[in-house]
């Protein structure tokens, strides 16, 4: 055998690399635990037709958010969003872990250059003189090469791939949650503000509602009660503002913590008041709860999903004979000039296998490992139950919202009515001043509670599209 057999060797061992199997289960994806329509009923739309609306998964989220100033935060939050930093990080990490795991498949081949000088004592040496013993060498060598004749390694790979995969489903699904978070904080900014300037006006005017009791009273047209009663909405109004104002600045810190503004460069982006910020455009859910499958949560469950199953591969190849291999070609000469001649070539080859007998540890390892899978089955089938139910309360809020916003708007204009007329009666001396202060406080609330429901109708549109997989791009 001449100095190139190792290395032909190794070569016909690679082919039998490529050539051979796994012990990897066949994978069949899990039914899906849930119906396959969406709910229906009467806090649902009748019919779930796209027309004239956009499947979630085809609009990126500059597409879906109409708002300009929004757009500039949530790329601003993008880019500087240490949750999402973090998430993309994981993924680099997992892309390293299987790129080794991947190069187990492989030889390592080693180059080494050695040379030694010795003096050996004459009494070592055949002819009794002392002598000097110069040895130089270069070597490739390939150390302990496991040949994956039963798919251990390959499938050891394939399950680092999968956990690879899933944790770039993970970092997706942290950037719809980022774009999400983001939005609904912005909106509930806006709706906290329209609050402050809606209790500022309130405290004007019932300031000058006072006051008109205040003069009655001076000159004997109004009651010491009617005064004191005129004094209650200023109060309420006056710690409105103090706990709107209060409410704004922690929306401003929660927007800034979403979006990591280091100054406050971004002052001039955020919303005045609700009415101002442009509503993002209507989603379907599409007529089949399929959609939820590429959902990212869904998709990084089902992942792991397969790691574990190509994990059980690994498991059964355990069970096997294990065959190492580790050989050498090189040469070798008293001369440094005489390295590469002829005749100075060297090579070993040393193969070895490994037979398990009796290792319990073997077979329990397989039986954690299908433990392991139907465990993560269970995880996915959760993944998509939790996926459902957030759709369904998505779109029974979206099938009712707008009934509650029109009738509470119907219900500020009754309330507005009411209160000037009972105003008037009370100026020209028909009623006394509690029917006043009903009517102001009904106005009053009928308005906050107008301003909670479309901040409800615009945010439930960003988490439909949250919860429906959008906010890719």
């Amino acid at each position: 055998m001449d100095g190139k057999s190792p290395l032909l060797l190794v070569l016909v061992f690679a082919a039998v690399l490529f050539a051979g199997c796994t012990m990897i289960p066949e994978y069949t994806r899990p039914e899906a635990p849930v119906p396959a329509d969406w709910p229906s009923g009467p806090a649902y739309k009748e019919t779930p037709s796209t027309q004239g609306t956009s499947l979630a998964a085809d609009l990126q989220w500059r597409e879906f958010f109409a708002d300009e100033r929004l757009q500039k935060i949530i790329e601003t939050a993008l880019n500087n969003n240490r949750d999402l930093r973090l998430a993309a990080l994981n993924v680099e990490r997992a892309r390293a872990i299987y790129g080794i795991q991947r190069a187990e498949l492989f030889p390592a081949l080693n180059a080494t250059g050695s040379g030694s000088k010795e003096r050996v004592a004459g009494e070592f040496t055949n002819n009794g003189d002392p002598m000097t013993v110069t040895r130089y060498g270069a070597t490739l060598s390939v150390i302990s090469w496991e040949i994956d004749f039963f798919g251990r390694l390959r499938s050891l790979s394939e399950r680092a791939l999968e956990e690879f995969l899933a944790t770039e489903q993970a970092r997706r699904s942290t950037q719809i949650l980022l774009v999400s978070e983001v939005a609904t904080a912005y909106l509930s900014l806006a709706a906290d503000r329209e609050n402050l300037k809606l209790a500022e006006t309130t405290l004007e005017t019932q300031k000058t509602a006072y006051d008109l009791v205040k003069r009655r009273y001076e000159v004997g047209l109004a009651s010491e009660l009617d005064l004191e009663r005129a004094q209650t909405p200023v109060d309420t109004a006056k710690g409105d503002i103090a706990r709107f104002t209060q409410r704004v600045a922690q929306d401003e810190n929660a927007l800034n913590l979403l979006v990591a503004y280091t100054s406050s460069e971004a002052i001039e982006l955020l919303p005045a008041d609700l009415s101002g910020v442009a509503p993002p455009k209507e989603v379907a859910a599409g007529t089949s709860s399929d959609v939820l499958l590429q959902r990212p949560d869904v998709l990084a469950a089902e992942n792991l999903l397969k790691a574990a199953n190509a994990n059980i591969g690994a498991a059964r190849a355990a069970l096997f004979p294990r065959i190492a291999l580790t050989t050498s070609a090189g040469t070798v000469s008293g001369e440094l000039s005489g390295l590469f001649k002829s005749g100075s070539g060297t090579w070993s080859f040393a193969p070895q296998i490994l037979m398990p007998i009796f290792d319990a540890r073997l077979w329990s390892a397989l039986d954690a490992s299908r433990t392991e899978k139907e465990i993560a089955i269970v995880q996915y089938e959760k993944a998509i139950q939790t996926a459902f139910r957030e759709v369904a309360d998505a779109l029974a809020v979206q099938g009712t919202v707008d009934q509650q916003v029109a009738a509470q708007q119907s219900l500020v204009a009754a309330s507005a009515k009411s209160y000037s007329l009972s105003n008037a009666r009370y100026v020209k001396g028909i009623d006394n001043y509690l029917g006043v202060l009903d009517a102001q406080r009904s106005l009053y609330a009928a308005q906050q509670g107008l301003v909670a429901l479309r901040l409800i109708k615009l945010s439930n549109q960003a988490r439909l599209y949250a919860v429906l997989g959008g906010g890719g791009g």
